[in-house]
């Protein structure tokens, strides 16, 4: 597979679910393991997948006071934070008087609620902000780390690529791909003894692979699916050989419209990424845990001109 990364791909905002301190309290797809009075359980969903187990005496304690009680007088729930962009991105120039970042925003966060509420998220995005747009954000808080810390990246953040160009053209179809790197998670508990031999000669791997990814391209146009596994093996979607008309990745889009007439010049496309989990045991087969939505936004700017070069 070709290295795309000097092309620049496009970090995209990515939907993590809330983590919290007991496992058993996440709600889950899975497949439960009993030995003994030893359970262990492998869990998909909205925040990521894993495995854990426990000897049948399990305890959550006093349940935390509601966050809204965590605030002290004076102190505002403050739901992003802006941090540079990633190496390795490559953006167009930003609209006059903004600079691109990284904006992590909690969505939905509950303060009536102990964890914050089963809706609560986070969304990354790169957006170009002025400085009072910055202001927003208000630098970073200290008496809201609390707060983020109940959020753990467990999906990689999800890396989305567009050819022929970074800037689409009018009449010219767009292919949209993820990076490998964000379309696929192996994770082997052979260095974690409490689970990797859940039972006696046991061991245990875990898998997270994208299996479909839906795109709203902004355009009012309406969403479209592309499922996964329908490229040829290490194709990274888009062959350079041919011109945009006669490719094989189906996942595709024709702009009709500029994005000149939307805010700072930009398409915000938004993507809906299932990932399928399995696991594998000893020498079984992969066996399916489940699947889980994570979502993603990113501002697209479309160009007028009737050219394919970048």
């Amino acid at each position: 597979m070709r290295n795309r990364v000097a092309r620049g791909f496009i970090a995209l905002s990515t939907v993590l679910g809330l983590l919290i301190a007991m496992p058993t309290s996440i709600a889950m797809a899975g497949d439960t393991i009993h030995n003994g009075d030893r359970v262990c359980s492998m869990y998909a969903n909205s925040v990521g997948f894993g495995a854990y187990c426990s000897n049948g005496q399990v305890s959550d304690g006093a349940a935390p006071p509601p966050w809204k009680d965590r605030l002290q007088p004076g102190q505002v729930f403050v739901p992003c934070r802006d941090f540079p962009v990633p190496d390795g991105i490559k953006l167009p120039k930003p609209p006059e008087g903004k600079e691109w970042v990284l904006r992590l925003t909690i969505v939905k966060y509950d303060l009536n609620s102990n964890f914050g509420g089963a809706d609560a998220h986070l969304e990354r995005a790169i957006v170009p902000v002025s400085d009072q747009e910055r202001k927003q954000c208000m630098g970073k808080n200290t008496y809201m780390d609390k707060f983020w810390t109940f959020f753990d990246e467990t999906y990689p953040a999800p890396g989305l690529q567009v050819d022929p160009t970074y800037t689409p053209r009018v009449n010219i179809p767009a292919y949209f791909t993820l990076t490998p790197e964000s379309s696929y998670i192996l994770k082997n508990f052979g260095d974690d003894l409490d689970l990797a031999n859940y039972a006696p000669g046991q061991r245990l791997t875990m898998r997270g692979l994208v299996s479909q990814l839906k795109i709203d391209p902004g355009d009012d146009t309406g969403e479209f699916t592309c499922l996964g596994g329908v490229l040829p093996v290490d194709s990274d979607g888009y062959d350079e050989t041919k011109d945009p008309f006669h490719q094989v990745n189906p996942c595709s889009h024709i702009y009709k419209r500029s994005s000149a007439s939307q805010p700072d010049g930009m398409y915000t496309v938004k993507l809906t990424i299932t990932w399928q989990i399995d696991y594998w045991r000893n020498l079984q087969d992969w066996k399916n845990v489940g699947h889980a939505e994570v979502h993603a936004v990113q501002r697209l700017p479309v160009q007028e001109v009737q050219a394919i070069g970048g």
